[in-house]
C-alpha cells in the first residue's frame, strides 16, 4: 500500500491509497478522497476483506495512516504481519512503487479532475482497465483478475479468503 498525491482542476489536493496483491498483482483497491487517515485505510481494507479474505502481511512505508494506532490495532486483531519498509527506501517496496508510476503516468498525468467524484469514476476505469485488459508479463502474458481468478479455480476456492495473501 502506498498514496499517491494530485490535484483537482480547482487547486484541491486529492489522495489516493493504492492497494496492490502481490501474489496476483491486481489493484484491489484505489481509495479516492480529499484526506485520508490511519482510521480510513483499515476502513477501506475491511471493505478488501470481504472479498479476498485478511492478508497475511501488508508491507508500507512509515508514513503516519500506517503507524497509527488505528491502523496498527487492525493488524494486530487480524493477525496481519505489518511489514515496514526501511525509512527513505521506496525500493524496499519495489512493486507498489512500479504500480504507482504506472497509474500516474498512465491515468493522473493524462486527465483534468474538475471535481472529486469524476476523479473516483474515472480512476475506477483505469482500475478496472488494469486488472481486466492489460496483460502483466510476470503472470503469463494474462490481466491480473483472470491470473486470480484462475488460481481460485485450480486451488478448488470459489472465493479468494480462503487464500491469504501479501498486500503491498
Amino acid at each position: 500500500m502506498d498514496f499517491v498525491s494530485d490535484s483537482l482542476a480547482n487547486g484541491r489536493r486529492i489522495k489516493c491509497l493504492t492497494v496492490v496483491d502481490d501474489f496476483s498483482k491486481e489493484c484491489v483497491q484505489i481509495a479516492v478522497d480529499y484526506g485520508i487517515s490511519g482510521q480510513y485505510v483499515t476502513r477501506v481494507l475491511e471493505q478488501v476483506a470481504r472479498f479476498r479474505g485478511y492478508p497475511l502481511a501488508v508491507r508500507t512505508d512509515n508514513g503516519p495512516e500506517f503507524t497509527s494506532r488505528a491502523f496498527l490495532a487492525w493488524t494486530h486483531t487480524h493477525g496481519i504481519r505489518h511489514i515496514l519498509i526501511e525509512p527513505g527506501k521506496p525500493m524496499q517496496n519495489g512493486y507498489i512503487e512500479s504500480f504507482n508510476g504506472k497509474f500516474r503516468d498512465e491515468c493522473l498525468n493524462e486527465q483534468w479532475f474538475d471535481s472529486l467524484p469524476q476523479a473516483r469514476e474515472c480512476i475506477a476505469q483505469w482500475r478496472q482497465d488494469y486488472n481486466e485488459v492489460r496483460p502483466h508479463s510476470s503472470l503469463g502474458r494474462i490481466p491480473p483478475a483472470l491470473f486470480a481468478h484462475q488460481h481460485r479455480q485450480r486451488v478448488g476456492g470459489t472465493d479468494a479468503s480462503e487464500h491469504k495473501q501479501n498486500i503491498d
